[in-house]
């Protein structure tokens, strides 16, 4: 008698997916994003000094630099005379080279006179806030650590 070994079927793998790969390519891209990112300087990390509450005795040497922010988002310059030069006037401008190249002037002259920079702020209300942002950035790149904010109006203001 033969002995008929009775034939099992093979079993039905079922389909899987392999997600070995996909782990890899994700890995892959957080390690390219965490490479490539700019961080962005934070306002807290600016090293700036705003004035103390009460005024000091001494004058100084030289005049602090006046610079105006319109609603537009232009920036202009209160120059001795009282004229304002305008010194940008594109809002989405976010370098501000004008101002500055005139800030770098300006605080070389503060340190061949052997005085701080000064440097007040005329902001109009409805300004923009990334835009007073990029002029303490400009603030900040030149080494003006020394910065007011005024609201003082001048007859040539209005």
């Amino acid at each position: 008698m033969a002995r008929h070994k009775k034939m099992q079927p093979p079993e039905e793998d079922e389909p899987g997916l392999d997600i070995s790969s996909l782990i890899d390519v994700c890995f892959l891209l957080l390690i390219y994003f965490l490479v490539t990112t700019q961080i962005v300087k934070k306002e807290q990390e600016l090293n700036t000094a705003l004035p103390a509450n009460t005024p000091s005795e001494a004058l100084p040497k030289l005049s602090p630099m006046l610079i105006l922010l319109e609603e537009s988002g232009k920036v202009s310059l209160m120059g001795e005379s009282g004229v304002a030069e305008l010194l940008e006037s594109d809002p989405d401008a976010r370098l501000l080279p004008n101002l500055s190249q005139r800030l770098d002037l300006y605080k070389s002259i503060a340190e061949q006179a052997g005085t701080e920079a000064l440097v007040q702020l005329k902001v109009d209300g409805k300004t923009v806030q990334q835009r007073v942002i990029d002029v303490l950035n400009a603030l900040a790149k030149a080494g003006v650590t020394k910065i007011t904010f005024t609201d003082l109006l001048d007859l040539t203001d209005k």
